[in-house]
């Protein structure tokens, strides 16, 4: 006799009878009500006046919100497994991860086989719903391939690629009785789910006793596979109090219902509960006088029991864990949450925008609180184990640093809450995961804005402790000249909150180096008053690159701040021209004005294109990315320099990098105004005289970093965010060119004293790259 400890659930079991299609689906959204979790439909679609399962699946689902679906149970002889698995797959992305897959091997044969069906034997059975299986779960990309092979007599894939995808391990629960099949859902599947009327009391106990050995065999926990059971019955106040009284099916008072399934639950295994009814006021008195109190006799019984009701981990994702990490270690709070490479959902968080990542293991905290904690089990591994620990806000950092292969990712994707604290002071709390996309457009009906970057997908975090070069720049400043306090989670769990008054050397430090001190969990930012910008985007023919650059830099210097330019070059191609494309905001709504500011910008080369310029608000140019994960593959390379002004030399030369063909992305944007007006000891980002950035991308990081080599003396200094270089010889110049002297030995000492141990070691570490010895680094 065994409680598994699962989480109590119910369900119903609705015949998908096509006599009145809207009282079919009414009692769905009924079940959704009353809080049920599950809707479930048979899939007998050969029996008369019988709606299709997948297609009233899909409608249910597109008409409620919360209630998962499920069919009970897929007929797999009649749904080919390859289109079984996209169907589910897709039904759970657009249901927000509501659906659960149940499979049968297939019964009422005579019918199926006058439907074209060929008859299988009991054993060829179980060999396709096995096949079945693998077939699905490649589709799902579970396996993690490109092109899928599943070799199969019955079903197979030969080079087929993955289906939408998942965010979440779909359950794979079989209905299934034979000794063959109860072996196959223990080595295989996620959950069973007979029917108390067909399998009996003792059946029940026989099966649940041969998946456990099978599980065991296996290398799984027996509790890895769910126990779920269809049942059924009337309701009769008047009758005994048994509730089952050597029938099949429930019956008597609630009171006696709750007494008959208690020891399905806590003697038998049973966890999801799932009432075969159409009628409705039988659905209405199980939800409202059975389930309540069978929840609270259940958890009564297993806290006196003292029964284990922790997260199980399947033993495929226990395969996939990486070395080095503490993973039975990791706090109660932040596992429901954790994604670990063999789940589900980690094709959607290993990568960031450019890099292809595998981390071990993806904490995503949902507050403060859980950043502590998510912190003080990254450190430890980071410090005992040396397990690389990268922190990511938005993942659209050039860098690719907020992933990596085999360690920690602190995922503040959860924290990105936005929040009004002063109208007066147009004063903003915003949370690092919050997208500035997401930021603008919260702001737009104050008519307010905050200069940042220019991609409304990037996250608040990285670009708030980085600098922020944005299309509001010249007009405004960087981002984090509008930062007015943070709270901060140090290395050793502390958290402070710093601003110009509180640990103002902390406040100093996050302004332009922020990955090196701690996490930040919310800023303050005063935003600016922006009615509406002008923006334009215009093509250039770009052939005298050297003499376009030169000029497009004067014009840029010679406009008023309120005017800021970036420029993007293309890859010269044979026989074309090459091709310029600028993109300019002017910080008014005035068309005179913005006229004024474009003319000088479209009169620097001819035109290849209709120049494009309009006003619009701020977050029509930044907007809101679509959501979704990122896709990075590979190991971006690119390279990041600051200058103060485009001489023709540095026109010339710059030109020559582009026209090598060794860069695919080179991108100059303009920056100074306002961001000069803050001295340069003001924050840890200490370039306020560059009035340029210049970034390249390149497929080869040989070739790109032999010609940015050569082009060292050109540069002022570096946008450590844009930059990849990671080669241990060049670890000393890159921090010369991130920070001045004065500036490194100031941010060295508040490092030395806040992160002695070097736990923020990822990005551009000032105390290098490895871990360091406490005492050693204090003395």
């Amino acid at each position: 006799m065994t409680d598994y400890g699962h989480p109590l659930r119910f369900g119903t079991f609705v015949t998908p009878s096509a006599q009145d299609p809207e009282a079919t689906v009414g009692l769905a959204r009924l079940a959704e009500d009353l809080g049920y979790d599950l809707v479930t439909f048979q899939d007998h679609p050969y029996q008369p006046r019988f709606l299709d399962t997948w297609t009233l699946l899909s409608y249910v689902a597109s008409a409620t919100e919360r209630i998962h679906v499920a069919p009970d149970v897929a007929n797999v002889p009649m749904r080919p497994p390859a289109v079984l698995a996209r169907a589910a797959a897709s039904l759970d992305l657009l249901s927000g991860g509501r659906v659960d897959l149940a499979l049968g091997a297939g019964a009422f044969w005579d019918a199926m086989v006058s439907m074209g069906v060929d008859r299988l034997t009991p054993g060829e059975s179980v060999d396709a719903l096995a096949e079945a299986i693998e077939v699905i779960r490649a589709i799902w990309g579970e396996d993690g391939e490109s092109e899928l092979f599943v070799p199969g007599r019955h079903h197979r894939l030969d080079g087929a690629t993955p289906g939408p995808g998942t965010t979440r391990r779909i359950p794979v629960w079989l209905g299934a009785l034979g000794p063959r099949m109860l072996r196959l859902v223990g080595e295989k599947a996620d959950g069973w789910l007979p029917s108390l009327g067909r399998v009996g009391l003792d059946g029940l106990r026989a099966g649940n006793a041969r998946i456990d050995a099978a599980a065991t065999a296996a290398g799984r926990d027996p509790r890895e596979i769910t126990r779920l059971l269809n049942v059924s019955g009337t309701f009769d106040d008047a009758d005994g109090a048994n509730g089952l009284g050597g029938a099949p099916d429930l019956h008597g008072a609630p009171a006696a219902w709750v007494d008959r399934l208690l020891p399905l639950v806590l003697d038998e295994g049973v966890s999801t509960l799932v009432l075969a009814t159409d009628d409705e006021r039988t659905t209405r008195r199980f939800a409202e006088e059975v389930v309540p109190a069978l929840r609270e006799q259940v958890a009564h019984e297993r806290a006196a029991r003292g029964t284990d009701t922790s997260r199980v981990v399947p033993l495929a994702v226990r395969a996939a864990r990486r070395d080095g990490i503490a993973y039975d270690e990791i706090p109660s709070t932040l596992a429901e949450h954790a994604v670990e490479p063999g789940d589900a959902a980690y094709a959607g968080v290993r990568s960031n925008y450019l890099r292809g990542g595998s981390p071990g293991l993806v904490l995503r905290p949902r507050d403060t609180a859980e950043v502590v904690e998510a912190l003080a089990f990254a450190r430890a591994q980071a410090i005992t184990r040396d397990v690389p620990l990268s922190v990511r806000s938005g993942g659209h950092g050039i860098s690719g640093r907020s992933t990596n292969d085999g360690g920690v990712v602190v995922d503040l994707g959860a924290l990105d809450t936005i929040e009004v604290l002063d109208d007066a002071a147009r004063l903003v709390r915003v949370g690092p995961g919050a997208r500035w996309g997401e930021v603008a457009a919260a702001l737009s009906p104050r008519g307010w804005a905050i200069t940042s970057g220019d991609y409304g997908g990037v996250g608040v975090g990285g670009l708030a402790t980085a600098g922020g070069i944005g299309f509001l720049g010249r007009a405004h400043g960087l981002t984090i000249d509008h930062v007015r306090a943070v709270e901060l989670v140090l290395a050793d769990g502390s958290v402070v909150r710093a601003s110009d008054d509180e640990n103002p050397d902390l406040f100093w430090a996050v302004r332009g180096a922020g990955s090196q001190v701690g996490i930040v969990t919310s800023f303050d930012l005063v935003a600016d008053e922006v009615a509406g910008v002008g923006f334009a985007q215009m093509v250039h023919d770009a052939s005298d690159l050297a003499g376009f650059l030169e000029r497009w830099g004067a014009t840029v210097e010679a406009a008023p701040r309120d005017t800021t330019s970036f420029l993007l070059v293309g890859r010269p191609r044979p026989g074309q021209p090459v091709v310029a494309q600028s993109m300019t905001m002017v910080d008014s709504d005035d068309p005179d004005t913005v006229l004024a500011r474009l003319q000088p910008f479209a009169a620097i080369a001819p035109l290849l294109a209709q120049a494009t310029a309009q006003i619009v608000p701020y977050d029509a140019v930044v907007s809101a990315p679509q959501p979704g994960s990122h896709g990075g593959q590979g190991e971006p390379v690119s390279r990041s320099g600051l200058l103060e002004h485009l001489t023709p030399e540095a026109a010339a030369r710059l030109a020559g990098l582009v026209l090598s063909g060794d860069t695919y992305f080179f991108q100059i944007r303009s920056t100074g105004g306002a961001a000069e007006d803050v001295p340069a000891d003001a924050t840890a980002y200490a370039h306020r005289s560059a009035r340029f950035s210049v970034v390249a991308m390149g497929a080869s990081r040989s070739r790109l970093d032999a010609r940015w080599d050569a082009l060292a003396d050109v540069f002022d200094g570096m946008y450590l965010s844009f930059d990849t270089d990671r080669r241990p010889e060049t670890h000393a110049a890159r921090l010369a060119d991130a920070f001045p002297p004065a500036t490194l030995d100031r941010l060295r000492e508040i490092k030395r004293r806040v992160d002695p141990a070097n736990v923020f070691r990822d990005n551009l570490p000032v105390l290098g790259p490895d871990p360091v010895d406490a005492e050693a680094a204090v003395r």
